[in-house]
């Protein structure tokens, strides 16, 4: 495989799997959003929220039931596991440099909310330092 071929390769297994986490990041951040503001997080919660059907929560939160992200009881709560809220914080403390970021090269509040959505889960360690000495900066 020549270098380039390689290089694109990784480039874009990379982003699969930014795209395989994606929707695993968005719900434990949303689940320990709506638990603190609501004091528990229902799937009923998270449709509205996604703007998606209940079956698309009831697979989605089943998947990441699996994966040992949240607990879930026959009509009670959706819960965080120990390992759903590390990954929640991490997610949102993602986010919230990458709206810091985006706010500090001059994007409105408003835009760096809405892109920081998509930025927030494809962005390198690397990059997210980068952010993070650029938002420093500022201060």
């Amino acid at each position: 495989m020549a270098p380039s071929e390689k290089r694109a390769s990784n480039e874009f297994r990379r982003t699969r799997h930014d795209h395989a986490t994606e929707t695993a990041e968005d719900y434990v951040e949303a689940v320990a959003q709506i638990e603190d503001e609501a004091g528990e997080c229902r799937g009923a919660d998270l449709a509205r929220l996604f703007a998606v059907s209940h079956v698309t929560v009831t697979k989605t939160i089943a998947r990441l039931k699996d994966e040992g992200l949240v607990d879930t009881r026959p009509y009670g709560p959706i819960t965080l596991t120990t390992r759903g809220r590390r990954l929640a914080r991490d997610s949102q403390r993602r986010h919230d440099l990458v709206v810091e970021f985006l706010k500090t090269i001059g994007v409105s509040d408003e835009t760096a909310r809405i892109d920081a959505e998509g930025i927030e889960h494809h962005v390198s360690k690397e990059t997210l330092k980068c952010f993070q000495k650029i938002v420093e900066g500022q201060r």
